[in-house]
């Protein structure tokens, strides 16, 4: 059973930083894409970055791009978001995902992702 536990959330004000880790369990991560995504009150889950299997190819949703930073390290089954420059829209619950193949491809399309953390909540007040 793959399990996913988010941790890093919390309040910070607008221009500050957070860096959420996922860390993941039952399997080696070493094989699979894993990404992303936050969802906002009333709004649909959305896409913030992935990472490829060996961490080589990352991709970014434009909210992100010059802000966030998506990392892994496959020894220790954990993957991170740096968040810098924090913006209020940027206030939401952040999920980790991973893919049940295994494969070098990342995907920006939620539907890729089965297994999904419980989230960790990012605030950022203005």
């Amino acid at each position: 059973q793959v399990q996913l536990v988010e941790s890093g959330g919390g309040l910070v004000q607008a221009g500050g930083s957070l860096r959420l880790s996922c860390a993941a369990s039952g399997r080696s991560s070493s094989s699979y894409a894993m990404a992303w995504f936050r969802q906002a009150p009333g709004k649909d889950r959305e896409f913030v970055a992935a990472i490829s299997a060996s961490g080589a190819t990352t991709q970014d949703a434009d909210s992100a791009k010059g802000r966030f930073t998506i990392s892994r390290d496959n020894a220790k089954n954990t993957v991170y978001l740096q968040m810098n420059n924090l913006k209020p829209e940027d206030t939401a619950l952040y999920y980790c995902a991973t893919t049940i193949v295994p494969s070098s491809a990342l995907y920006s399309t939620r539907a890729r992702y089965y297994y999904w953390g419980q989230g960790t909540q990012v605030t950022v007040s203005s």
